[in-house]
């Protein structure tokens, strides 16, 4: 049996930034309770030189609807990035979710092959499709997922793994 390129992206896009919605909703709700300024965790780190959480989330995003839009042929949508609280992430991550929910099987079914070229910093890059959705792409997306899940949990957020797998 084989797994499909749309398979293998829009589904886990969308049950990952799910979870990742859930886990924002406990760190808000764990700031609450412990009377904590919410954005004590929204711009926290794991390192002085990573990502905040804010930007952990946006690029979580952008990988997510990146990836959908490149391997459907689609323009990639631009969202700016100025969330710095809870509700505006998780606005977010609706956001992204509303666009994904529009990419169809048939768009992304048979990309394995379609040339993608992509802007990261100051450098362009090419792949193939499967390489680009397998190698970039996922990559990428779980990343910064795992590096937001990380920055709650060292904060004391009482998360755990199937937070982040998201009822597996």
């Amino acid at each position: 049996m084989t797994i499909s390129m749309y398979q293998a992206s829009v589904p886990a896009f969308q049950r990952t930034l799910g979870a990742l919605d859930a886990i924002l909703d406990k760190a808000a709700a764990y700031a609450a309770e412990r009377k904590i300024d919410p954005a004590a965790l929204t711009g926290a780190r794991l390192s002085p030189d990573m990502f905040p959480l804010t930007r952990q989330v946006q690029f979580s995003s952008d990988h997510a609807k990146g990836a959908s839009a490149r391997l459907a042929g689609l323009l990639v949508p631009s969202f700016a990035d100025t969330e710095t609280t809870f509700p505006e992430l998780k606005a977010r991550i609706a956001k992204t979710l509303d666009f994904i929910a529009t990419v169809r099987p048939e768009q992304i079914d048979g990309s394995e092959g379609r040339d993608i070229s992509l802007k990261a910093g100051p450098r362009e890059l090419s792949f193939k499709g499967q390489d680009y959705l397998v190698f970039f792409a996922l990559p990428n997306f779980y990343f910064h997922v795992t590096a937001a899940y990380a920055i709650l949990r060292h904060n004391g957020v009482p998360i755990g793994k199937l937070d982040f797998l998201a009822g597996v």
